[in-house]
């Protein structure tokens, strides 16, 4: 009996404790994941304070408003400068940078441009006449300077155009302002001059920035046949417009290298302006300098 009282005690006792043991164990995984919870949030709230502010900062900047500023060196700013682009390629180097310029920024270097439009001209290569090329390049343009513009649009864009690039302004040739009405196209070709075809340089065409002042109903797209080293050996006549296209639309500006970071040139660079269907394209294209222009 004694035996028996004894087994029984123990049963109850085992039934009694596994409830208690199932509770202490979710009262103790409840704890764990509140607490888990907790801190994570609390980190959250950190990371999200930060990024507000920085996003705060921008907003601020491009509102006009006095916004945070970092510590900086003698030849910083003290605003924080916020671009949007888009990396098109990396062979060539080229990136989109969207809604770069207003429309009215645009439109101001249109109407200076308009009163000095002449037929474009071409570097001409070692055998080559200006009726040899005419057919190349068919668009009418001008070449313009910052100072020469007393809308300042045309400041505005240089200085935000060493800020993308971060080039200095004095490496920037004039701005050539291009029209190209229905039909009219530029042959692909590079802007670099090599010099076993153009003589000795001085100094080479290393990046070029366009900047599309107007919209282009059909056609007027710049192109790069050999992008990723596409169409090398096909035979490519420099006329079609084939690989990567870059359609124009006004206050968009697109910047690629014509050489590598070694200095050498980068065959996949060629580019052209593909032929006008519809409409009419005007850009302002900035040729940069791997040397300062006033030194040359």
């Amino acid at each position: 009996m004694k035996s028996r009282r004894g087994k029984s005690g123990s049963g109850s006792r085992y039934k009694l404790s596994l409830p208690l043991v199932l509770l202490c164990c979710m009262l103790f995984f409840l704890a764990g994941f509140w607490g888990s919870s907790f801190i994570s949030q609390d980190d959250n709230k950190g990371l999200n304070l930060n990024e507000g502010l920085f996003q705060q900062q921008l907003l601020a900047v491009n509102s006009g408003e006095e916004a945070i500023s970092f510590e900086h060196g003698e030849t910083g700013d003290s605003g924080i400068s916020s671009f949007h682009f888009q990396v098109l390629s990396w062979k060539p180097r080229a990136l989109l940078f969207p809604n770069f310029a207003t429309k009215e920024k645009c439109e101001a270097i249109i109407t200076l441009a308009q009163r000095r439009l002449h037929p474009s001209a071409l570097a001409l290569r070692k055998g080559e006449t200006v009726d040899s090329t005419k057919d190349i390049r068919t668009s009418s343009g001008t070449f313009l300077r910052a100072n020469e513009d007393k809308t300042g649009a045309l400041d505005w864009v240089e200085e935000r155009m060493a800020r993308a690039t971060m080039i200095p302004r004095a490496h920037g040739e004039a701005f050539n302002v291009l029209r190209y009405e229905l039909g009219q196209k530029y042959n692909s070709h590079y802007d670099v001059f090599d010099p076993a075809e153009y003589g000795p340089q001085n100094s080479q065409r290393m990046a070029s920035f366009l900047l599309y002042l107007s919209d282009v109903e059909e056609g007027g797209e710049t192109m790069f046949p050999f992008e990723n080293y596409e169409n090398m050996n096909i035979g490519y006549n420099y006329k079609e417009c084939i690989g990567l296209k870059v359609k124009p639309r006004q206050g968009d500006a697109l910047l690629f290298y014509s050489m590598l970071p070694n200095g050498t040139f980068d065959k996949t660079a060629l580019h052209g302006s593909c032929p006008v269907t519809k409409g009419e394209k005007w850009v302002a294209t900035k040729w940069i300098r791997d040397k300062p222009v006033s030194a040359r």
